[in-house]
């Protein structure tokens, strides 16, 4: 670590020791930093968990709990007398409605169904986790320049969203004069409909380790940083209890990684790559303007390689078996992939499947649809919604953007006849409007407006607001540093596009 930044980068771990932004603490902190009071409170107000401290319980109030009744537990418990906060996606939406209570740990249902194991999966959500490392020892065999090409012969594309290609970071990383390299996992999954990394992590902590040091050893890394929700404590539990059994293999194979699990505090916007990085130094998790990208100053200002959880989950399959093989799991385009899917479907759970199935292939797995089928948002909220009518449409990166969608992260959500359109879009836009960070002035206001106008449609049946959705939308596009202002209108404008008698 930087020794430059070393006492900010302590400024989110000694708040969360203190409590939270209580009285006093700001000072405290600024004590033991040196960093002055003012930028603590900056930092403490921004993230959820430390900002609000205190007893009481924490409803999700995402699209799937909400349509799970969410909002009927929530005056429930205040009836009873319990506290009651609502908040964004827990990202446990197979076992909606969910809920944290004052300890953040989690109350819902059971975890929701996996894939039974097959040989055509690269990751095998079912399978006992390996903690052999056979693939770092064949890596190392390789050589890093033999892996990253496997990597680019099996087309892996990022699994965290964007869907670029996997090897031109590796490869952008490795190529660096700047020797001090870090790896960067992200493990902060918090959009509405997508819970994959979850799983993979509690089932197979091992197999994206293996993925991470692999990734270390093929970069030059000898630093690794797993950023994990903070609402996923089972998580971090899990990873720890594996990188300690994994710190043998590292140790022997690869002369060791320092690996650092950093937990998140409620922040959305924190899957942001580069807001992700500052949060890890200690700042305000506000995305940075690029370039410079990542992979050449990122953390501290060294190149950085950062990658999903699934991203990493599938390279140990690709060194094992080869890019080819890998490449040939996929229907549309390259690999397997770990589908989420809730809402009104009889399994909600993690599927893994050929990328580019359809939506009714992916339901059959999930045990058929609940009721009448009339929508579904394919890749989490950032993909808007669909009609039924697209429901043969490839689950992939280029058709479901060619539809004026996206893969996402392949959270997909099935909403039936009983769900108001209207309604469901404004579920969507508490959601963005809730998780902008605020930096940029037409996303920051322009989450809001979308919500007022949906608000207004539904509460006075005025449609004032919608008129200028799209040209408010337009604006946010145009003036947001980051994806998140780019996208947080398709919810109500693909819900006023295709179910425009819910607006009428």
């Amino acid at each position: 670590m930087e020794k430059k930044g070393a006492k900010r980068s302590r400024i989110i771990e000694l708040l969360e020791e203190h409590g939270g932004m209580r009285p006093g603490v700001a000072r405290e902190v600024a004590r033991e930093t040196g960093v002055p009071e003012a930028d603590i409170f900056g930092v403490a107000s921004f993230y959820t968990l430390l900002a609000r401290p205190g007893a009481h319980t924490r409803v999700c109030q995402g699209l799937t709990c909400m349509m799970a009744g969410a909002g009927r537990r929530m005056e429930e418990l205040r009836e009873s007398g319990v506290e009651v906060e609502p908040v964004s996606c827990l990202g446990q939406c197979d076992r909606a409605p969910a809920a944290l209570d004052d300890k953040l740990e989690l109350v819902a249902g059971p975890r929701g169904a996996i894939s039974p194991v097959s040989d055509d999966q690269a990751m095998k959500l079912g399978a006992e986790d390996d903690a052999s490392y056979s693939a770092l020892a064949r890596a190392v065999e390789q050589g890093p320049e033999r892996v990253i090409a496997e990597l680019k012969a099996g087309g892996l594309q990022g699994r965290g969203g964007a869907g670029f290609p996997a090897h031109f970071k590796w490869d952008a990383v490795r190529n660096q004069a700047e020797t001090t390299r870090y790896v960067v996992v992200n493990a902060d999954e918090a959009e509405p409909g997508n819970f994959k990394d979850r799983e993979l992590m509690l089932r197979r902590p091992h197999l994206m380790i293996e993925g991470m040091a692999i990734a270390a050893f093929a970069t030059g890394a000898k630093t690794a940083f797993i950023y994990v929700r903070g609402e996923f404590k089972g998580c971090r539990r899990s990873l720890e209890r594996a990188l300690e059994a994994a710190k043998p293999h590292l140790d022997r194979l690869i002369g060791g990684l320092e690996v650092r699990i950093v937990e998140g505090h409620g922040a959305y916007i924190c899957g942001e790559e580069t807001a992700l990085l500052e949060a890890i130094e200690g700042r305000r998790g506000m995305p940075r303007l690029k370039p410079p990208y990542p992979t050449e100053s990122g953390l501290w200002g060294k190149p950085t390689l950062i990658n999903n959880v699934e991203t990493l989950a599938c390279v140990p399959a690709i060194v094992d078996r080869g890019g080819e093989w890998f490449r040939a799991l996929g229907r549309t385009e390259p690999g397997s992939k770990l589908y989420c899917i809730s809402g009104h479907v009889n399994k909600p759970g993690v599927y893994e499947l050929p990328l580019g199935v359809t939506l009714d292939e992916l339901v059959e797995e999930a045990g058929g649809y609940l009721g009448t089928p009339r929508a579904f948002s394919p890749g989490g909220a950032s993909s808007g919604f669909l009609p039924m009518s697209q429901r043969e449409l490839p689950l992939d990166f280029g058709a479901l953007a060619k539809a004026g969608s996206m893969m996402g992260s392949a959270g997909l959500v099935v909403l039936n006849d009983t769900i108001n359109m209207a309604e469901a879009a404004r579920w969507q836009q508490i959601f963005f409007e809730d998780e902008s960070c605020g930096q940029c002035a037409p996303c920051r206001i322009g989450a809001r407006v979308q919500r007022q106008a949906v608000d207004r449609w539904i509460d006075g049946k005025s449609r004032v607001g919608l008129a200028h959705v799209n040209e408010v939308a337009w604006e946010m596009n145009e003036g947001s540093i980051c994806g998140l202002g780019m996208v947080a209108s398709l919810p109500l404008q693909s819900a006023m596009k295709y179910f425009e008698e819910d607006f009428t």
